[in-house]
């Protein structure tokens, strides 16, 4: 088989195939069109010279299409769109998809640079995985809380504190007014602050905040370590009262998070998602794998709140397009996105709508900007933005909470400050961004 049969641009997809689309930049003296086309057949059912094992029977059945080829942002790059027959697919199996349409092709030399950039997943394959078991809806129900962002913090620092002393951060921030508190992404286990410990201490204080604000107060535990010690911590949290664990979803991998969801069916949790190591696929416009295309997958799996970033307010690098096109679906995907419906948020034939979480170098005064970019159903987190305060975490915390009261009432910050001091000093010291 011609590896340009890959290539019809007159084809039309059927509801049941599965579309991938890729930035691509072919290598120096190869047309875009065999690139294209060389992805389609590495992606699939191809290899690098003609095979008397390949039959027409199987080549006419599971070959997939290049069906639009557009240009992209540099002078040879374009924008590929390949559509896949789903049984070249294990339906539930995500790393076996990604392994499929996101394996080899990132080492074929036809390609100088290599970018997926979505996943259009069809019902017949989205119905095969759990989906969020809480999603957004659930998530406020277990919180008490309707309509206004959530807001939380994470403990600082990220490693060092023992287990005494981050519970009393902890507590700090709740009694403060923050919904949730978590762990950071790297601090599992320490010989400074043992797990299980930190886990019984945090959560007592849990309760103790709850009964002293009348307010429910969730800690999310990250569990993030080989898969059968990640269900262990799991159960202590779950045996010591907690409700929430959290997950440095890259970092043990697509099959490590779908035991973990699977597992999740026996404890009934919240499961949240911390991206980490996601920039060294996502960060380079050419190359990777897009936060999009991450996002969905996590969603599929069945993750309940997810990191995105902070839509350029915060410390990380992203721009709101690029953030925001992880809560829109993309009609023309490009690098100047049209938004459309929530991608997190729409619906998706059973699979509950996923919770984002911005996160990362966020401060009182950013507050109104960050809910009038990302809307209000965030978890906006807080990390040194909470712990600055002179007079500890507690006061950082009632200043973060005093900016979300005034931005979900509609009240301009510096408004609200002058009747808040917690507010008006978080201000004065961060100032507030235009």
């Amino acid at each position: 088989m011609n590896r340009y049969d890959y290539v019809d641009l007159k084809y039309t997809p059927s509801h049941d195939e599965l579309i991938a689309e890729y930035y691509l930049e072919p290598a120096k003296g190869v047309r875009l069109e065999k690139a294209c086309a060389h992805i389609a057949a590495e992606s699939s059912i191809g290899t690098w010279t003609k095979i008397s094992t390949m039959s027409p029977q199987i080549a006419h059945k599971l070959k997939p299409h290049v069906y639009s080829i557009k240009k992209g942002f540099g002078a040879r790059s374009g924008i590929a769109k390949i559509a896949y027959n789903p049984e070249l697919f294990e339906a539930g199996n995500m790393p076996e998809i990604l392994s499929s349409i996101a394996g080899n092709i990132f080492g074929m030399k036809d390609v100088e640079n290599l970018k997926l950039l979505d996943i259009h997943f069809p019902p017949n394959i989205m119905k095969k995985f759990k989906g969020p078991k809480y999603g957004i809806e659930g998530v406020r129900k277990l919180l008490k809380v309707k309509t206004r962002p959530l807001c939380g913090t994470i403990v600082k620092p990220k490693v060092g504190l023992n287990e005494e002393q981050h519970a009393r951060v902890a507590y700090e921030a709740w009694m403060g007014g923050l919904d949730v508190v978590k762990d950071d992404e790297n601090l599992s286990s320490m010989s400074f602050n043992k797990f299980d410990k930190r886990i019984a201490l945090t959560l007592k204080l849990r309760d103790k905040a709850e009964k002293e604000t009348g307010e429910k107060k969730m800690y999310m535990a990250n569990v993030t370590a080989e898969t059968d010690e990640m269900k262990r911590r799991a159960d202590y949290i779950k045996k010591c009262g907690g409700e929430y664990f959290m997950i440095d979803i890259l970092t043990v991998g697509w099959s490590g998070l779908q035991t973990m969801r699977n597992y999740d069916d026996k404890l009934n949790m919240v499961i949240h998602a911390h991206r980490a190591m996601h920039g060294a696929l996502t960060r380079n416009p050419r190359h990777g794998i897009s936060m999009m295309t991450l996002a969905k997958c996590a969603r599929l799996i069945g993750v309940d709140q997810l990191h995105i970033g902070t839509a350029a307010v915060g410390k990380m690098y992203g721009s709101p397009d690029e953030e925001l096109e992880i809560e829109h679906e993309i009609e023309e995907h490009a690098f100047h996105p049209v938004h459309g419906s929530h991608t997190l948020e729409q619906e998706w034939h059973g699979i509950k709508p996923v919770l984002v979480v911005a996160s990362g170098g966020l401060h009182a005064g950013m507050t109104q900007k960050l809910i009038k970019i990302m809307g209000k159903n965030i978890v906006a987190q807080y990390g040194g933005g909470v712990h600055w305060h002179p007079r500890g975490t507690r006061y950082g915390a009632m200043g973060v909470r005093q900016a979300i009261d005034a931005a979900t009432a509609g009240i301009p910050l510096e408004e609200y400050a002058k009747t808040h001091t917690e507010l008006r000093e978080a201000i004065e010291k961060f100032g507030v961004p235009k």
